[in-house]
């Protein structure tokens, strides 16, 4: 019977810090649309792969040039973008990877998506298929970064 309470505890703290890191998710969506894309669209926020201290700035920078966001909010949209937004290991491929799967991808599902060489190969295909352009040059460079920083 205690190892069921502590599964309960346990399940149960754990789809709290979901629900709180959701709700906190979609916090900042709505400051970074409600803030953000008043002045610009989505593609300066996709294309640069920052990490908390870059995305801290750029947010200061935007404040300064007249972004409304609450100084309490400032936490919530920069968690958000690191979250989405965030950064990418160096290397040849991350500039196509960023100009080109961002148009219909966020970061972090490039992040969490784990797959070989070859499972890689059928991503990009598939892809293509849905309107991807790469010339052969930046699929085999795609292909070695995504496998190289993304492997299973």
């Amino acid at each position: 019977m205690k190892w069921l309470w502590a599964w309960f505890t346990v399940c149960s703290a754990a789809a709290v810090f979901t629900i709180a890191n959701v709700q906190d998710d979609e916090r900042g969506e709505r400051i970074m649309n409600a803030s953000c894309t008043t002045c610009h669209d989505l593609r300066p926020i996709q294309t640069q792969a920052l990490d908390e201290e870059g995305w801290t700035k750029v947010v200061g920078t935007m404040i300064a040039k007249g972004a409304e966001v609450q100084k309490a909010e400032i936490p919530l949209v920069v968690e958000y973008l690191v979250r989405r937004h965030g950064p990418l290991p160096d290397g040849p491929g991350k500039e196509i990877v960023l100009n080109k799967c961002t148009v219909c991808h966020d970061l972090k599902r490039v992040r969490q998506h784990l797959a070989s060489p070859e499972e890689w190969a059928d991503t990009l295909n598939a892809m293509m298929n849905e309107g991807l352009v790469l010339s052969d040059e930046e699929f085999v460079a795609v292909l070695r970064y995504l496998a190289r920083n993304f492997r299973q």
